[in-house]
């Protein structure tokens, strides 16, 4: 027993793509977006520091290299599925945290189980590191679903990923790093022409008035 499945399932997660099941122009593995999600993490905590508020840097990184690790046990869900009901979400989490748990005792030697035990389970917490990972993994969504958005893919599954990730993006609103988001970033990414911008842009506001 040694980290050598750990490493393996580096490669299983080049292979699993993302929202599977819609029709998509570019496609996304959960393993791009894994690298994603820590660069934009890397970007917020920035912000944060700027503003006075000091990051773990080392749990930061952890949390966001790490946080769709298990996904290579049970694949990437659909988001309208996963999200049916509180109890299928609930069954879901209990079948990949029991997986989980099994694959560290099976294949993590135990001297290193601890250690995968925080960085494998669910790294969205109170802490501003994971509040952070909240906010980087929605906005990778976010600019994800709005990649097919512009291209006019018929699929409606992605502006309701869009809407869904600002509105779980505002609800941090207090963190700094998500007062710059919506002021310097989100405004250049709409910037962009595509077809149905103006009812686009409508629902978008709305959502930000709430």
């Amino acid at each position: 027993m040694g980290l050598n499945e750990f490493i393996l399932g580096l490669t299983n997660l080049e292979k699993i793509n993302r929202a599977p099941g819609f029709f998509k122009f570019t496609e996304h593995t959960v393993a791009a977006h894994s690298y994603r999600v820590a660069s934009i993490a890397q970007v917020l905590g920035d912000i944060e520091e700027v503003n006075g508020i000091d990051v773990d840097w080392k749990m930061l990184y952890e949390k966001a290299l790490n946080h769709d690790y298990t996904e290579r046990f049970i694949g990437d869900i659909k988001t309208p599925v996963k999200y049916a009901s509180r109890e299928l979400r609930g069954m879901l989490q209990t079948v990949e945290e029991k997986m989980t748990d099994e694959f560290i005792n099976q294949e993590i030697p135990r001297e290193f189980q601890e250690i995968y035990r925080r960085r494998l389970f669910e790294g969205k917490d109170d802490s501003l590191e994971g509040e952070i990972l909240a906010v980087a993994d929605k906005v990778d969504l976010l600019y994800e679903s709005f990649e097919e958005i512009v291209k006019n893919n018929p699929e409606p599954v992605y502006k309701e990923m869009f809407v869904e990730s600002v509105q779980t993006i505002k609800a941090y609103s207090h963190r700094p790093s998500v007062s710059y988001f919506f002021k310097e970033i989100f405004p250049e990414l709409l910037k962009v022409d595509f077809y149905g911008k103006a009812d686009f842009l409508e629902v978008i506001d709305q959502v930000l008035a709430e």
